[in-house]
């Protein structure tokens, strides 16, 4: 079967960084699935210093011991953003031991120190980004969807550099939880307005609208555009393809959706080492948002492979993970005019509308 053939794009320089504005991310998971600690408290430095040796209230309850044993040799597919080889912060899914389900946010964060658990696990050209020796003292999650990440005053030792790498890590991994809306920082039981090397403010809370390997868009106008993240393909030195997150702008008139479709098509917009999966001549005909399944209809110029009706899995993957990173969008749903059916490379039809978890191969958060 005829594989997708990924090109890489040269375009301008890299633009500077800067504050990008959007919705949050929401779902409909209950608070009983996801990691819950006890309450964190603030402590007044004047009366009383913060009890270092505090509970971890990431251990599991009493009653789940015993299935935590059970299960203590299974593993689970999540999903953990990383930094790989050209120092950008991408997702890659692992597999994990199984553990209790309010455990996992805490789990998800342990394996993102370096010289942690995760070590042994790191794809080839990829590294933790949480500083050496962070343990997580704690985390609290608020109704408003806030989750307070506690952690030990070793993820204060980090360079200047890495600042932005760390948070947006953090961030992204832990707002796949479907009730984390943002993430605030303590240390040590302190709460901390600003990230403590480079003073990044993080006061009001940090979500997934702050971006990830924030990018200007190209010749687009900051007050008639709106920021969103796009997912690229991007290849290592031992051929594995992945999609590296990329938030940038894109122009403000127009439907959303049709625009993300048309700024994948058309490739990433800096001299990036990201690729473009998609065919020359490929365009988008129309668009239908129903019961959170986008559905797309395209010419036939998107398939790979017109006799056996294939769509790559790099094409299928930048469409899903980009478009549902907004708000309303839980599956997306690919057709081609003058097709009844569209396959995979493997040959396997999408009889159903694509989710974010089909294409990533991470358990359901």
């Amino acid at each position: 079967m005829k594989k997708c053939v990924i090109k890489p794009l040269s375009i301008a320089a890299l633009a500077s960084l800067f504050v990008l504005s959007g919705c949050f991310f929401e779902g409909e998971q209950s608070l009983e699935e996801m990691d819950v600690p006890e309450e964190v408290t603030n402590v007044d430095p004047e009366n009383e210093q913060p009890d270092d040796s505090a509970d971890d209230s990431g251990e599991a309850p009493e009653e789940a011991e015993g299935e935590q044993e059970e299960t203590s040799n299974e593993t689970v597919k999540r999903q953990l953003y990383l930094l790989d080889a050209n120092g950008m912060v991408v997702p890659q899914t692992l597999d994990l031991p199984k553990i209790s389900s309010k455990e996992v946010a805490t789990q998800s964060l342990e394996y993102l120190v370096k010289g942690g658990p995760v070590t042994e696990l790191l794809p080839e050209g990829f590294q933790a980004v949480l500083p050496q020796g962070t343990e997580i003292k704690g985390l609290n999650l608020k109704e408003d969807g806030t989750l307070v990440v506690d952690v030990s005053k070793e993820f204060a030792d980090y360079r200047a550099e890495e600042e932005a790498d760390i948070l947006q890590a953090m961030t992204f991994t832990l707002t796949q939880f479907d009730n984390v809306d943002k993430i605030k920082l303590w240390i040590n039981g302190y709460e901390k307005t600003e990230m403590p090397v480079s003073g990044t403010p993080i006061s009001d809370g940090v979500s997934r609208s702050n971006g990830i390997n924030l990018q200007g868009g190209q010749s687009v106008d900051l007050v008639d555009s709106r920021a969103v993240t796009l997912y690229y393909p991007a290849q290592n030195e031992a051929n594995h393809v992945y999609h590296v997150p990329v938030t940038t702008r894109v122009k403000g008139d127009g439907e959303l959706n049709e625009a993300i479709v048309q700024a994948l098509v058309d490739g990433p917009a800096f001299n990036l080492p990201l690729l473009s999966a998609f065919n020359d001549g490929v365009q988008l005909q129309n668009t239908a948002l129903d019961d959170g399944v986008l559905s797309l209809t395209f010419n036939e110029a998107l398939l790979t492979n017109a006799e056996e009706s294939s769509v790559s899995d790099a094409v299928m993957k930048s469409l899903v993970m980009s478009l549902t990173e907004q708000e309303g969008v839980e599956a997306v749903n690919v057709q081609i005019e003058g097709f009844e059916q569209i396959y995979n490379e493997n040959g396997e039809d999408y009889a159903e509308p694509v989710t974010r978890n089909d294409v990533t191969g991470a358990e359901p958060l």
